[in-house]
């Protein structure tokens, strides 16, 4: 390890040096020759600022910053994906959650001295310039950055979240007082809450309808064992009713396809003969299952449960509605046991 210990050896010397070190005083300091040194030193550059000072005809070289600091700057292609990920959330119409990143990007940037800002700002320009967060069809929904804030703050006081709720079916807001499990962010932003005084299970209550949120004077808070991701992975998204246990057949052409994919957090792959996958996995939500399963087309067999089976027949049925034919096949209707509050 004599290599290494000379190596940092010589970024210690850089740093604690004021006026610099030449490639002789390097040489000297290592007992090593002068070429090695060069050869050490061009090493260093690649991962510090290594600043160089002429003296004369001789160049000296040093680290300016502290060794913490070289570790904790961020490079140019951290920054610019943060920026894309402002970009995308503002693009989407997600303004809370790009408001908080938007300002976390600020102080990224404020916290850069003009020497670093020199140093990153090309790669910076070029990098923001060529990436995208992609923006795909979805509900266009606004957010209050406040309400955001709101709830946050009641999650850290430990108290219940007070706002008026309007829905499609309800329009007129009434008065909600809820304990607030956590925030899930997504297409939309939910709320996960309880009632207090119900046995219930928490429910979603989506943002964007939301008016005059404000921290209450209840006290409210999720149980130490409240586990988040346990609970999200009961359901396929947003709907909660029934659990299931599903089982799809993937049909062999289909298996690479499958095997990079993610159906379920839970899920679980068996080989089947004739090279085809069997993945099981129990949720609840059959209809935003069977919706997201149109995209895999006929390469896989749903072998149960009858539950989402039939689930599918219904969405079939609705999907050939749209299609402009004069006498449109009668449409099934399911509404869910439960779903976003």
């Amino acid at each position: 390890m004599a290599k290494l210990d000379r190596l940092l050896g010589l970024v210690h010397a850089l740093s604690e040096t004021t006026e610099g070190l030449t490639l002789d005083e390097m040489a000297e300091r290592l007992g090593v020759t002068r070429r090695t040194a060069e050869r050490m030193r061009d090493i260093i550059a690649r991962h510090f600022d290594l600043d160089e000072l002429a003296d004369d005809r001789r160049k000296r070289f040093l680290i300016r910053d502290s060794l913490r600091r070289v570790y904790t700057r961020p490079t140019a292609a951290e920054v610019a994906a943060l920026q894309a990920e402002v970009d995308g959330q503002r693009a989407a119409g997600r303004a809370a959650r790009a408001s908080q990143l938007a300002s976390l990007l600020a102080k990224v940037k404020g916290s850069l001295d003009d020497r670093e800002k020199r140093r990153i700002d090309p790669d910076l320009d070029a990098l923001a310039r060529i990436q995208r967060t992609m923006v795909t069809a979805g509900p266009i929904a606004t957010v209050a950055p406040e309400t955001v804030t709101v709830i946050q703050s009641a999650i850290l006081a430990g108290r219940c979240v007070e706002f008026q709720y309007a829905t499609e079916e309800r329009p007129e807001p009434r008065w909600r007082r809820v304990i607030p499990y956590g925030l899930v962010h997504g297409p939309l932003t939910y709320l996960l809450g309880k009632i207090p005084g119900r046995d219930d299970q928490p429910v979603y209550f989506r943002l964007d309808r939301m008016t005059e949120a404000m921290v209450s004077e209840a006290l409210g808070c999720a149980p130490e064992d409240w586990n988040i991701d346990a609970w999200l992975a009961e359901s396929f998204a947003v709907w909660r009713d029934e659990k299931y246990d599903v089982v799809l057949r993937v049909r062999a052409p289909s298996v690479p396809r499958a095997r990079g994919w993610r159906f379920h957090r839970l899920q679980q792959i068996e080989e089947l003969a004739g090279g085809e996958l069997r993945i099981r996995f129990t949720t609840g939500g059959m209809r935003e299952l069977a919706e997201h399963l149109f995209t895999w087309g006929g390469e896989l067999a749903i072998e149960g449960p009858d539950a989402l089976i039939a689930v599918m027949r219904e969405r079939l049925e609705a999907a050939h509605a749209m299609l402009n034919e004069t006498e449109p096949r009668p449409i099934l209707s399911r509404e869910p046991a439960t779903g976003a509050a």
